[in-house]
């Protein structure tokens, strides 16, 4: 049995061991047709702290491993540059 993966964003990541992912998902809107897209946000176990804000990752469903936790991190697939924003913004204040 192959458990559920999705890909999403990395919206948070102040929590230890645990970062909130964004996943979006289009669909149409039964009475007007049009696009709409939906945002769910995942609680996703994060052992290592390898993400950042800003990653694009994947992740997977596992057993639960807390009151809201019930996927975990499976790879980074792409460093987000929003680290380097925060920074540059700093800086200029």
């Amino acid at each position: 049995m192959d458990r559920n993966t999705r890909i999403g964003r990395v919206v948070s990541a102040k929590m230890d061991k645990t970062v909130v992912v964004a996943v979006d998902r289009k669909s149409t809107h039964q009475l007007y047709r049009k696009a709409v897209t939906r945002t769910t946000k995942f609680k996703v176990h994060d052992e290592n702290g390898s993400s950042g804000i800003g990653d694009l990752v994947r992740i997977q469903e596992t057993r639960p491993l807390s009151k809201q936790k019930r996927w975990r991190l499976i790879e980074v697939i792409d460093k987000g540059a929003v680290d380097e924003l925060l920074s540059d913004e700093s800086g200029m204040r």
